[in-house]
Protein backbone atom coordinates (compact mmCIF):
# COMPACT_ATOMS: atom_id res chain seq x y z
CA UNK A 1 0.00 0.00 0.00
CA UNK A 2 1.27 3.46 -0.85
CA UNK A 3 2.51 5.51 2.11
CA UNK A 4 0.18 8.44 1.44
CA UNK A 5 -2.97 6.31 1.77
CA UNK A 6 -4.61 6.55 5.19
CA UNK A 7 -6.92 3.52 5.04
CA UNK A 8 -5.83 -0.07 4.32
CA UNK A 9 -9.29 -1.67 4.03
CA UNK A 10 -12.47 0.23 3.20
CA UNK A 11 -16.11 -0.45 2.47
CA UNK A 12 -17.55 1.51 -0.45
CA UNK A 13 -21.28 2.15 -0.19
CA UNK A 14 -23.01 2.81 -3.51
CA UNK A 15 -26.65 3.61 -4.07
CA UNK A 16 -28.49 1.80 -6.82
CA UNK A 17 -29.11 5.21 -8.40
CA UNK A 18 -25.36 5.73 -8.80
CA UNK A 19 -25.40 2.93 -11.41
CA UNK A 20 -28.18 4.55 -13.42
CA UNK A 21 -26.42 7.91 -13.89
CA UNK A 22 -28.76 10.26 -15.71
CA UNK A 23 -31.16 7.45 -16.58
CA UNK A 24 -34.43 7.23 -14.63
CA UNK A 25 -34.12 3.46 -14.28
CA UNK A 26 -31.64 0.64 -14.77
CA UNK A 27 -28.04 1.21 -15.80
CA UNK A 28 -25.95 3.86 -17.49
CA UNK A 29 -22.85 2.58 -19.25
CA UNK A 30 -20.80 5.72 -18.61
CA UNK A 31 -21.67 5.82 -14.90
CA UNK A 32 -20.76 2.16 -14.45
CA UNK A 33 -17.41 2.56 -16.16
CA UNK A 34 -16.53 5.72 -14.22
CA UNK A 35 -17.20 3.86 -10.97
CA UNK A 36 -15.20 0.83 -12.15
CA UNK A 37 -12.24 3.01 -13.15
CA UNK A 38 -12.30 4.80 -9.79
CA UNK A 39 -12.28 1.46 -7.97
CA UNK A 40 -9.36 0.35 -10.14
CA UNK A 41 -7.44 3.50 -9.21
CA UNK A 42 -8.10 2.77 -5.53
CA UNK A 43 -6.96 -0.84 -5.95
CA UNK A 44 -3.76 0.40 -7.58
CA UNK A 45 -3.03 2.30 -4.36
CA UNK A 46 -2.97 -1.04 -2.56
CA UNK A 47 -6.27 -0.60 -0.74
CA UNK A 48 -8.46 -3.61 0.07
CA UNK A 49 -12.05 -2.89 -1.02
CA UNK A 50 -15.46 -4.36 -0.34
CA UNK A 51 -18.71 -2.88 -1.63
CA UNK A 52 -22.35 -2.69 -0.62
CA UNK A 53 -24.68 -1.56 -3.40
CA UNK A 54 -28.33 -0.57 -3.08
CA UNK A 55 -31.16 -1.49 -5.42
CA UNK A 56 -33.05 1.78 -5.85
CA UNK A 57 -32.46 1.96 -9.60
CA UNK A 58 -34.60 -1.19 -9.93
CA UNK A 59 -36.77 -1.62 -6.85
CA UNK A 60 -37.16 -0.06 -3.40
CA UNK A 61 -38.82 -2.35 -0.88
CA UNK A 62 -40.39 0.42 1.20
CA UNK A 63 -41.74 2.20 -1.90
CA UNK A 64 -43.22 -0.88 -3.53
CA UNK A 65 -45.04 -1.68 -0.27
CA UNK A 66 -47.05 1.51 -0.85
CA UNK A 67 -48.71 0.02 -3.94
CA UNK A 68 -50.07 -2.94 -2.00
CA UNK A 69 -47.17 -5.40 -1.90
CA UNK A 70 -46.61 -6.77 1.60
CA UNK A 71 -43.69 -4.92 3.20
CA UNK A 72 -41.65 -8.05 3.86
CA UNK A 73 -42.11 -9.25 0.27
CA UNK A 74 -41.26 -5.77 -0.98
CA UNK A 75 -38.05 -5.77 1.02
CA UNK A 76 -37.14 -9.18 -0.39
CA UNK A 77 -37.71 -7.78 -3.89
CA UNK A 78 -35.39 -4.90 -3.03
CA UNK A 79 -32.74 -7.37 -1.85
CA UNK A 80 -32.95 -9.24 -5.15
CA UNK A 81 -32.46 -5.93 -6.96
CA UNK A 82 -29.18 -5.48 -5.09
CA UNK A 83 -28.04 -8.90 -6.34
CA UNK A 84 -28.74 -7.81 -9.92
CA UNK A 85 -26.73 -4.62 -9.34
CA UNK A 86 -23.88 -6.56 -7.75
CA UNK A 87 -23.67 -8.89 -10.76
CA UNK A 88 -23.71 -5.93 -13.15
CA UNK A 89 -20.96 -4.17 -11.21
CA UNK A 90 -18.94 -7.38 -11.02
CA UNK A 91 -19.04 -7.78 -14.79
CA UNK A 92 -17.90 -4.20 -15.40
CA UNK A 93 -15.11 -4.45 -12.81
CA UNK A 94 -13.82 -7.68 -14.30
CA UNK A 95 -13.89 -6.11 -17.78
CA UNK A 96 -11.23 -3.66 -16.54
CA UNK A 97 -9.16 -6.40 -14.93
CA UNK A 98 -10.37 -6.38 -11.31
CA UNK A 99 -11.05 -9.84 -9.90
CA UNK A 100 -14.37 -9.65 -8.08
CA UNK A 101 -16.58 -11.89 -5.97
CA UNK A 102 -20.26 -11.39 -5.17
CA UNK A 103 -21.55 -12.72 -1.85
CA UNK A 104 -25.28 -12.75 -1.16
CA UNK A 105 -26.99 -12.84 2.23
CA UNK A 106 -29.79 -14.77 0.50
CA UNK A 107 -28.16 -17.97 -0.78
CA UNK A 108 -28.34 -18.41 -4.57
CA UNK A 109 -25.48 -20.74 -5.33
CA UNK A 110 -25.92 -20.80 -9.11
CA UNK A 111 -25.08 -17.10 -9.50
CA UNK A 112 -22.88 -16.08 -6.56
CA UNK A 113 -21.33 -17.16 -3.29
CA UNK A 114 -23.24 -17.16 -0.01
CA UNK A 115 -22.07 -14.59 2.53
CA UNK A 116 -19.25 -16.15 4.57
CA UNK A 117 -17.30 -13.64 6.66
CA UNK A 118 -13.94 -15.43 6.74
CA UNK A 119 -14.09 -16.20 3.03
CA UNK A 120 -14.83 -12.55 2.23
CA UNK A 121 -11.84 -11.41 4.29
CA UNK A 122 -9.62 -13.95 2.53
CA UNK A 123 -10.78 -12.70 -0.87
CA UNK A 124 -9.76 -9.16 0.05
CA UNK A 125 -6.42 -10.31 1.40
CA UNK A 126 -5.82 -11.90 -2.03
CA UNK A 127 -6.56 -8.61 -3.75
CA UNK A 128 -10.12 -9.31 -4.85
CA UNK A 129 -13.00 -6.88 -4.56
CA UNK A 130 -15.96 -8.34 -2.68
CA UNK A 131 -19.49 -7.07 -3.35
CA UNK A 132 -22.04 -7.82 -0.63
CA UNK A 133 -25.56 -8.25 -2.01
CA UNK A 134 -29.07 -8.89 -0.63
CA UNK A 135 -28.55 -6.69 2.41
CA UNK A 136 -28.57 -8.66 5.64
CA UNK A 137 -31.14 -11.08 4.20
CA UNK A 138 -33.68 -9.64 6.63
CA UNK A 139 -36.54 -7.17 5.97
CA UNK A 140 -36.79 -3.71 7.57
CA UNK A 141 -33.02 -3.17 7.29
CA UNK A 142 -31.57 -0.64 4.84
CA UNK A 143 -28.45 -1.14 2.74
CA UNK A 144 -26.87 1.73 4.72
CA UNK A 145 -27.22 -0.30 7.90
CA UNK A 146 -25.92 -3.35 6.06
CA UNK A 147 -22.90 -1.32 4.94
CA UNK A 148 -22.07 -0.38 8.53
CA UNK A 149 -22.57 -3.98 9.64
CA UNK A 150 -20.33 -5.44 6.93
CA UNK A 151 -17.69 -2.77 7.55
CA UNK A 152 -17.57 -3.83 11.20
CA UNK A 153 -17.49 -7.54 10.33
CA UNK A 154 -14.71 -7.05 7.78
CA UNK A 155 -12.61 -4.93 10.12
CA UNK A 156 -12.71 -1.98 7.71
CA UNK A 157 -10.84 1.20 8.57
CA UNK A 158 -13.56 3.43 7.08
CA UNK A 159 -16.84 3.57 5.20
CA UNK A 160 -16.75 5.57 1.96
CA UNK A 161 -20.22 6.60 0.86
CA UNK A 162 -20.45 7.79 -2.73
CA UNK A 163 -23.31 10.26 -3.23
CA UNK A 164 -24.53 12.80 -5.78
CA UNK A 165 -22.81 15.68 -3.92
CA UNK A 166 -19.33 16.11 -2.44
CA UNK A 167 -20.25 15.89 1.23
CA UNK A 168 -22.90 16.74 3.80
CA UNK A 169 -24.60 20.13 3.53
CA UNK A 170 -26.95 22.13 5.72
CA UNK A 171 -29.58 21.64 2.98
CA UNK A 172 -29.77 20.09 -0.48
CA UNK A 173 -27.25 22.18 -2.47
CA UNK A 174 -29.08 21.34 -5.70
CA UNK A 175 -32.20 23.04 -4.36
CA UNK A 176 -30.80 25.65 -1.97
CA UNK A 177 -28.00 27.93 -3.19
CA UNK A 178 -27.32 29.09 0.39
CA UNK A 179 -26.54 25.56 1.64
CA UNK A 180 -23.10 25.28 3.24
CA UNK A 181 -20.93 22.21 3.48
CA UNK A 182 -19.78 20.55 6.67
CA UNK A 183 -16.09 19.58 6.56
CA UNK A 184 -16.25 17.44 9.70
CA UNK A 185 -19.04 16.16 11.94
CA UNK A 186 -19.37 13.80 14.87
CA UNK A 187 -21.74 10.84 14.76
CA UNK A 188 -23.80 12.63 17.41
CA UNK A 189 -24.00 15.75 15.23
CA UNK A 190 -25.47 13.71 12.38
CA UNK A 191 -28.05 12.08 14.63
CA UNK A 192 -28.97 15.22 16.57
CA UNK A 193 -29.39 17.35 13.43
CA UNK A 194 -31.23 14.54 11.64
CA UNK A 195 -28.92 14.82 8.64
CA UNK A 196 -30.13 12.34 6.03
CA UNK A 197 -26.78 11.06 4.81
CA UNK A 198 -27.33 7.57 6.31
CA UNK A 199 -30.07 6.17 8.50
CA UNK A 200 -29.76 6.40 12.28
CA UNK A 201 -29.09 2.67 12.73
CA UNK A 202 -26.11 2.85 10.36
CA UNK A 203 -24.66 5.92 12.08
CA UNK A 204 -25.09 4.34 15.50
CA UNK A 205 -23.43 1.11 14.38
CA UNK A 206 -20.48 3.01 12.90
CA UNK A 207 -20.16 5.02 16.12
CA UNK A 208 -20.21 1.91 18.32
CA UNK A 209 -17.42 0.35 16.24
CA UNK A 210 -15.46 3.60 15.77
CA UNK A 211 -15.58 3.41 11.96
CA UNK A 212 -15.25 6.84 10.32
CA UNK A 213 -17.57 7.68 7.42
CA UNK A 214 -16.38 9.75 4.46
CA UNK A 215 -19.03 11.24 2.16
CA UNK A 216 -17.87 12.14 -1.37
CA UNK A 217 -19.21 12.59 -4.90
CA UNK A 218 -19.17 9.24 -6.68
CA UNK A 219 -19.52 10.70 -10.18
CA UNK A 220 -16.47 12.98 -9.88
CA UNK A 221 -13.97 10.87 -11.80
CA UNK A 222 -10.90 10.08 -9.70
CA UNK A 223 -12.39 11.39 -6.47
CA UNK A 224 -12.25 8.06 -4.62
CA UNK A 225 -8.46 7.83 -4.96
CA UNK A 226 -8.07 11.48 -3.93
CA UNK A 227 -10.15 11.01 -0.80
CA UNK A 228 -8.20 7.86 0.10
CA UNK A 229 -5.10 10.07 0.07
CA UNK A 230 -6.74 12.73 2.22
CA UNK A 231 -7.26 15.05 -0.73
CA UNK A 232 -10.34 15.95 -2.76
CA UNK A 233 -13.70 17.10 -1.42
CA UNK A 234 -15.56 15.19 1.26
CA UNK A 235 -17.16 15.36 4.67
CA UNK A 236 -15.71 13.27 7.49
CA UNK A 237 -17.97 11.84 10.18
CA UNK A 238 -16.18 10.38 13.19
Amino acid sequence: MQDNVKYKRVLLKLSGESLSGDQPFGYDTKALHVIADDIKQAKNLGVEICIVVGGGNICRGAAIAQIGVERVSGDHMGMLATVMNALALQSVLESVGITTRVQSAIPMMTVCEPYIRRKAIRHMEKGRVVIFAAGTGMPYVTTDTNAALRAAEMGCDAIFKGTQVDGIYTADPKKDATATKYERLTYTDVLARDLKVMDAAAISLARENKIPILIFAIHHHGELAKVLKGQGNYTLVE
